[in-house]
């Protein structure tokens, strides 16, 4: 696995870019030579915020977290990554590499997802809107995200509310 660090507003020691590289290099027992991870490391007042992105066959895992000491945001990270893979192990056996899954000795036994269980549907008419619009409606109804038609590019689109407290924009194109 090939891992790159980034660092924005923000310095890290060598010591602890070694200690981030053994701590996110325990990830490669599930994939491939080829998969990339991405370690974006940043700060915002005194917290330290470790984003860690891998593209693995098509597969996009993602973790943030934030933390006053950099090295434990890191071990969240990548526990959170590795609880990810592991809760869907099954699905995900087809997708990266074969042998990633030999049970340790010392590990607890994880409770797989058997199916999605989908409990409720909702029919949602798209009437066009600007992502202005669509921020506005997914706030009043109090959602984390808001499925728009979006009437300038023609496309249907979403809109979310990012952990920051901004709001971010997907825009589909087929």
């Amino acid at each position: 696995m090939k891992i790159s660090i980034a660092c924005r507003k923000t310095e890290i020691t060598d010591r602890e870019k070694n200690l981030i590289e053994k701590k996110i290099g325990k990830l490669a027992k599930f994939f491939n030579d080829d998969t990339e991870a991405v370690v974006t490391i940043s700060s915002q007042k005194n917290d330290k915020i470790v984003e860690v992105t891998i593209f693995a066959g098509g597969l996009v895992y993602r973790a943030e977290e934030r933390n006053l000491d950099l090295l434990d945001a890191v071990d969240k990270v990548e526990y959170v990554i590795n609880r990810q893979i592991r809760r869907n192990k099954t699905r995900l056996e087809k997708s990266i590499k074969r042998d990633a899954f030999v049970p340790a000795a010392d590990e607890a036994e994880v409770v797989e997802e058997e199916e999605f269980n989908i409990i409720r549907t909702k029919i949602h008419n798209l009437k066009p809107m600007t992502p202005e619009e669509a921020i506005l409606q997914m706030n009043l109804l109090e959602h984390e995200f808001f499925v728009f038609f979006n009437g300038t590019t023609e496309t249907t689109d979403i809109v979310y509310r990012r952990k920051d407290g901004n709001y971010g924009l997907i825009e589909t194109h087929v």
